[in-house]
């Protein structure tokens, strides 16, 4: 899957394109003191402004040269629509005119941003509302940041973004470049501040991509698991035909930087008749013996991509009972924002069918991987 390289770039240098690293170092290509990446990205990253013309800290002659040689931001909101539970989607626009989305998450201590890698996705998971878009390029490393920045505009002042996941729309191990970079910035002192613990990956098990990520920085990893056989996951996610499920855990069960404090997060989404039932269960806790791991089951969302539906809520109680009473942490997932088309697997870049608002003072806090291992009731 050679699909790194189909990245679109722009005639004008962006920015947020760079790690704070390699901006000293292109500054200092140009002629700049590295010490003005340092401002430059204070201004972006913690205070929002995006016009070097405001940088007041920097030259006049200074403000003029970077306004006229670089952009600095790379999307546009276009639409925006919030759920009855308080999460908030937004159709953010790049200068070509792609689109993707961007989801906020209201919880009681946190407010997470679910961002976006691809537009489209060239996996075509089956029960993934992205997947039937198809692939059309991968974003940039300014389109993957500027969903903070564009999310964070909805925010009070007092408020700010928590945590990052990277489970919006694409596979984000195939735009492993960007990403890093996008990391780079999010745990940078001098830009987003970041705790690494607060930022997690997911992947539908692009294998030879696991290990650079998690020596990039101490992340959270997600793994898009979804089945117990290879045959049903051949059909749920048809990665799994390159990188079957022995291959996928046997790395994970080797990988050194996986362990009890940094465990992975196995995302399993529960689909009515496919791969719900006890056996399953049991199934599960058999493939995940010896991999320090958690386990968020997920409620199918529906979606019109898809014929498949979440099973009924004693079925997923019996399932996530079974994995807990074998000593792994289970949660049950809540269903977030399926009403805007928000939630798990329905990114489609379609708009939503929530009230849509203007940008202005906000209070969210919130994520979507609950913590503990403790099994909470879907709401959906």
């Amino acid at each position: 899957m050679q699909v790194e390289a189909k990245t679109t770039g722009l005639k004008t240098e962006n920015l947020k394109d760079h790690s704070l690293a390699a901006l000293r170092e292109r500054f200092a290509r140009d002629g700049i003191a590295r010490y003005h990446a340092d401002q430059v990205a204070g201004w972006l990253y913690q205070r929002g402004v995006e016009d070097p013309r405001h940088m007041t800290d920097l030259s006049m002659d200074l403000r003029e040269q970077l306004a006229g040689s670089w952009i600095s931001s790379a999307l546009e909101v276009a639409g925006h629509a919030r759920s009855v539970d308080g999460t908030l989607k937004l159709l953010l626009r790049a200068h070509d005119g792609a689109v993707v989305e961007a989801v906020l998450i209201p919880e009681e201590q946190r407010t997470t941003l679910c961002v976006s890698t691809q537009v489209g996705c060239p996996l075509a998971c089956s029960f993934c509302a992205t997947g039937a878009l198809g692939f059309t390029r991968n974003l940039s490393t300014a389109e993957i940041v500027d969903q903070l920045c564009r999310a964070r505009e909805f925010l009070a002042p007092d408020q700010r973004i928590s945590n990052v996941v990277f489970m919006g729309m694409g596979e984000p191990l195939l735009n492993l470049p960007a990403v890093s970079e996008a990391i780079r910035l999010l745990v940078d002192p001098k830009a987003f501040a970041m705790a690494p613990r607060r930022i997690t990956v997911s992947t539908s098990g692009v294998v030879p991509k696991i290990r650079p990520l998690l020596e990039l920085a101490p992340v959270n990893l997600a793994v898009s698991l979804h089945a117990t056989t290879n045959a049903v996951r051949d059909e749920l996610v048809p990665l799994n035909r390159r990188f079957p499920l022995e291959q996928l855990l046997g790395a994970l069960r080797d990988e050194e930087q996986v362990n009890r404090r940094r465990p992975v997060f196995f995302e399993y989404t529960l689909i009515e008749g496919v791969n719900d039932t006890p056996g399953d269960a049991r199934r599960l806790v058999g493939l995940l013996r010896g991999i320090p791991s958690k386990v968020n089951a997920i409620p199918m969302n529906a979606h019109p991509d898809s014929g498949y539906r979440a099973p009924k809520l004693e079925v997923m109680e019996r399932f996530t009972a079974i994995v807990h009473e074998a000593g792994l942490r289970v949660t049950l997932r809540k269903n977030r924002g399926d009403d805007i088309d928000a939630a798990c697997g329905q990114l489609a870049a379609r708009g939503g069918r929530g009230e849509s608002e203007e940008p202005g003072p906000r209070s969210l806090s919130g994520g979507p991987l609950e913590p503990g291992g403790r099994v909470v009731k879907s709401q959906g």
